[in-house]
C-alpha cells in the first residue's frame, strides 16, 4: 500500500518504489556526513598550515592591530594565527566567527578528544554530534584539563555518540568533580552557602527576538522588591482595563511594565533631605501608607533613552504620502511593521525624532581626511552591516573605512584616496585590520557594491542583498580542473 503512494517525479525517480526512495536518501546522509566529517579534517589541516610561527615579522616589536596568535580550542590544542581564519570562512559562505568555531571544534576532536574524532572519521559518529561534544568541552566551566578532556573522551566514545546534551551536562559536571576542577563554593553548603551568593539579577535576552517585535526579560528579585513590582504591575493592568483596554491580562502586565519603565525610577535615593517620602519602607516593617509630612518628593529625572533607527519605504499618492507596511530596524537587522512603529508613537511620552531623507546615491566629498557626521550617516545606511563577505556586524558599531587609503603626504597633487562616498566602507575593527594588515584588497564596483579578492585570489562580490562568490575569478583546487564551457 506504502509503495502506491510515492509521489510524482521525473526521469529516474518515477522508476523508483518507497524503498529504494528512502535506501537512496539515507545514501546522500551518508555521504553528507562523510562530508561534513572531511571537511573538520581540512578544517584542522588548514590550522596546521597557520601556526603562529607562519606571522613573519621582521621587526622586533609589535604594530598594533596586525596579526596574532589565537587560541579556539582547549588546553592542548595548537594556536592559529588569527588573520588565517578569515580566507576559509568566505570560502565556505560562513562568517569569521563562524569559521573560526569550526577550526575549534575541529582542534578540540583531533587534539583532546582523539576517540570520538577517529569514530566521525569512519563514519560511526555524524559530525555534528562530535561538534556539539567539542562546543561543550572548550568552554566548560571551569576548564577542563587534557586529563579531564581524555576521560571524558573515553565515556563519550563508548556510547558511539548517541548521548544527548542532558546526558553531557552530567558527564562533564562528573568529570569536573572527579578532578577536583571546581573551586569552593560556598552556596553548596546546605545549612549556609546561600548567604554567600546573590542570586537577584535583571536580565533581558535580546538575542531572542519574536517575529511579533517582543523580548524577553527576566529577573531574580528580593521578596519585597518582587511584592511591591507585581502589586504596582498589577494596579496598572487594571487602570488599563478600567479605561477600555480589550486586551488579555498578560498583555496588559507586559505593557505595565512598559510604562513604569519609562515613568518610574529611583525616589528617596535622590531626596536631598535624606528624609523618607510617601511610599517608603516604615522602619522595622512594611510599606508606610503616608509619607512623612512636609518632606516633597524631588523632580525624577526622565527614563533612559533608547533610539532605535527605522526605516520605511514611502511613494507620494496625489498630496499624500504613503508608507509601505514592512520596514527595517536597523538594530539587529529586524523587521518591523509600521503598526507596531505607530502603536509606539501613539505614547505621549514616546519622543520622535524625523530626520530627512538621506539620497544614498548621492555623491559626497569633505576636505581632509576626517568624515563628517552627513557623509558617516550615508555610508552607514548605505551599507547596513561590515561589508567584507558573509560579514553581519551592524554598520552603526563598525569603522568607517578609506576604501583607497588616504595619503597624508599628498600636498601638491590629486588625493588617491578622497574622504568621498565612494570611497567609504563599513568594516568591523577585526576586517579593517585584516584589510589594513594582509593581502585581502576590495574595491568599489558601485554605490554599495564592493568586489574582494582574499590572499589566495578567491573573489567575493557584496552587495546590498548579501554576498555571492565570484566562481570564474576562484582558482582551481589543486588536482581539481575547473569544468570548462
Amino acid at each position: 500500500m506504502i509503495d502506491t503512494l510515492a509521489g510524482p517525479g521525473t526521469g529516474e525517480a518515477d522508476a523508483l518504489t518507497a524503498s529504494d526512495l528512502l535506501a537512496s536518501i539515507r545514501a546522500s546522509r551518508d555521504l553528507e556526513n562523510a562530508e561534513a566529517a572531511r571537511q573538520l579534517d581540512l578544517a584542522a589541516r588548514w590550522a596546521d598550515l597557520h601556526p603562529p610561527e607562519s606571522i613573519h615579522s621582521a621587526a622586533t616589536f609589535t604594530v598594533p592591530g596586525t596579526d596574532h596568535e589565537e587560541p579556539l580550542a582547549g588546553d592542548g590544542c595548537p594556536l592559529i594565527a588569527e588573520f588565517a581564519i578569515a580566507e576559509l570562512g568566505t570560502v565556505l559562505g560562513i562568517s569569521s566567527t563562524s569559521a573560526k568555531k569550526l577550526i575549534g571544534h575541529a582542534l578540540e576532536l583531533r587534539h583532546r578528544l582523539p576517540r570520538l574524532w577517529t569514530q566521525v572519521q569512519s563514519g560511526h559518529v555524524p559530525a555534528w554530534r562530535a561538534r556539539t561534544v567539542a562546543e561543550t568541552t572548550i568552554h566548560s566551566t571551569p576548564s577542563l584539563t587534557r586529563e579531564a578532556a581524555a576521560f571524558l573522551d573515553a565515556q563519550v566514545a563508548a556510547v558511539a555518540g548517541r548521548i544527548g546534551p542532558a546526558q553531557l551536562d552530567r558527564l562533564v559536571a562528573e568529570t569536573i568533580k572527579r578532578y577536583d576542577l571546581a573551586t569552593a563554593d560556598p552556596a553548596t553548603d546546605p545549612e549556609d552557602g546561600y548567604l554567600s551568593v546573590d542570586p537577584r539579577h535583571a536580565t533581558l535576552h535580546d538575542e531572542d527576538v519574536h517575529f511579533a517585535g517582543t523580548m524577553r526579560f527576566e529577573a531574580e528579585l528580593d521578596i519585597a522588591d518582587a511584592l511591591d513590582l507585581n502589586h504596582a504591575v498589577a494596579q496598572k493592568a487594571a487602570e488599563q482595563k478600567a479605561l477600555g483596554s480589550a486586551e488579555s491580562l498578560d498583555v496588559r502586565r507586559a505593557k505595565a511594565l512598559g510604562d513604569l519603565a519609562r515613568t518610574q525610577t529611583a525616589l528617596d535615593l535622590l531626596n536631598p533631605a535624606g528624609g523618607r517620602v510617601a511610599g517608603d519602607p516604615a522602619p522595622g516593617g512594611r510599606v508606610a501608607g503616608e509619607g512623612r509630612a512636609g518632606v516633597s518628593r524631588p523632580d525624577l529625572p526622565t527614563a533612559r533613552e533608547v533610539v532605535l533607527h527605522a526605516h520605511f519605504s514611502a511613494e507620494s499618492v496625489g498630496e499624500q504620502t504613503v508608507f509601505g507596511p514592512t520596514g527595517r530596524m536597523e538594530e539587529r537587522q529586524r523587521l518591523i511593521l509600521l503598526d507596531q512603529l505607530t502603536s509606539w508613537c501613539g505614547d505621549s511620552r514616546t519622543k520622535v525624532t524625523i530626520k530627512p531623507v538621506i539620497d544614498l546615491n548621492t555623491h559626497l566629498a569633505a576636505p581632509g581626511y576626517d568624515i563628517p557626521d552627513r557623509i558617516r550617516e550615508q555610508v552607514i545606511l548605505r551599507d547596513r552591516t561590515c561589508v567584507f563577505p558573509w560579514c553581519t556586524r551592524p554598520a552603526r558599531g563598525c569603522d568607517i573605512d578609506h576604501v583607497i587609503a588616504y595619503d597624508h603626504d599628498a600636498e601638491g597633487r590629486p588625493q588617491p584616496g578622497p574622504t568621498t562616498s565612494d570611497n567609504l566602507a563599513c568594516l568591523c575593527r577585526f576586517h579593517h585590520r585584516l584589510k589594513t594588515h594582509t593581502a585581502w584588497r576590495y574595491r568599489v564596483t558601485g554605490p554599495g557594491c564592493f568586489e574582494w579578492t582574499s590572499p589566495h585570489g578567491h573573489q567575493f562580490r557584496r552587495d546590498r542583498s548579501g554576498t555571492t562568490a565570484i566562481n570564474e575569478g576562484d582558482p582551481d583546487p589543486p588536482g581539481i580542473p575547473r569544468p570548462r564551457r
